[in-house]
């Protein structure tokens, strides 16, 4: 392991809170991503440790991993660029240190931004009405720290956009799931009611020129990418975003498109039709599947990996796509 590695952590150390060693190549501190513990602030679950010949950050909160050149950049940018030219000076390649090989897939550092005075529902109290909400429709719990209580979803929206709500009558706390670019910029968010409040999602754009499309800031788009209608749902599925009511026809990428269970929806019939003369390939569920969603589907007892093994059993494109789609459109006929 490179004495440049451990010289680095330890001058970015003092903006790691409760940092500390606890060992040979191990050190602890509170995790910079999702903050650790609002309850208590001793509580430590940011690890850096050993992998071979470098040195890795893992946290056991939020469940972020990078390596400690990501860790430096994400702290303090200045110091990253002194760590890349001190470490590669004596003329090696300059490459970024090799990712674990964790089994989760590392995250964009979450940037709050404007949403600097919400509260997270991973730190909500156990109790709170809107966490127990959330928690009964199983999110991910890693989901839960980019997923924020909104009080007063009017009045939070006119203090960005100026007369968004010309009235606050009636204004209500919603779930407020913010639309992420590529550099981790949030660029619009989606307002969730929590109980019968009407409409059930509001959809605001920060960035009136971007697409509604959430989880660009996660997606692979060398990989094949699975689109759904709802953000929630996406949250479920690897490499998936959500079109949100957005034309996806300007994503690049191996895209298979998966609509709700609705066979009788015209609507939604039209967009099938529409998406597989497009030529893409779509989900189609099987007669059996009751459930309306995916979030349903995990709420009834599936786990992801069978969602996920039933939609690659049940994807079609071409001439197949609209043999499946004919017989389909029929079921509950």
């Amino acid at each position: 392991m490179s004495y440049i590695d451990t010289k680095y952590l330890n001058i970015i150390s003092p903006y790691l809170q409760q940092f500390k060693k606890k060992g040979d190549n191990l050190w602890n501190f509170r995790c910079p991503y999702c903050g650790d513990s609002q309850k208590s602030r001793t509580k430590a679950r940011g690890f850096v440790f050993r992998k071979k010949n470098d040195l890795f950050f893992k946290c056991h909160n939020c469940g972020t991993g990078a390596s400690l050149g990501n860790l430096i950049k994400t702290i303090d940018s200045k110091t990253y660029k002194d760590y890349i030219m001190e470490r590669y000076k004596k003329g090696v390649e300059t490459r970024s240190s090799p990712q674990p090989e964790f089994k989760f897939n590392a995250p964009v550092f979450r940037k709050k931004g404007i949403l600097e005075g919400l509260q997270s529902i991973k730190n909500l109290p156990d109790d709170h009405p809107a966490k127990q909400i959330v928690e009964k429709r199983k999110l991910p719990e890693e989901s839960l720290c980019d997923l924020y209580l909104c009080e007063s979803f009017f009045k939070f929206t006119n203090s960005i956009i100026k007369g968004k709500f010309p009235s606050l009558d009636g204004d209500h706390p919603r779930l407020l799931i913010p639309f992420r670019g590529e550099d981790g910029e949030v660029f619009a968010y989606q307002g969730r009611a929590f109980g019968n409040e009407q409409p059930k999602y509001i959809t605001i754009k920060i960035d009136e020129e971007r697409d509604k499309i959430f989880g660009l800031d996660k997606v692979n788009k060398s990989k094949p990418i699975l689109v759904v209608e709802g953000p929630l749902d996406s949250l479920f599925l690897d490499n998936c975003i959500a079109v949100a009511g957005a034309n996806f026809s300007n994503i690049e990428g191996n895209l298979t498109v998966i609509y709700d269970n609705e066979p009788r929806n015209k609507e939604i019939n039209k967009q099938i039709e529409k998406t597989i003369d497009q030529g893409k390939s779509v989900c189609l569920w099987p007669d059996t599947m009751k459930c309306k969603d995916i979030n349903d589907m995990i709420i009834a007892g599936y786990s992801k990996k069978e969602v996920q093994e039933i939609i690659t059993n049940n994807t079609f494109s071409g001439a197949s796509a609209k043999l499946r789609f004919a017989e389909w459109r029929k079921i509950n006929a």
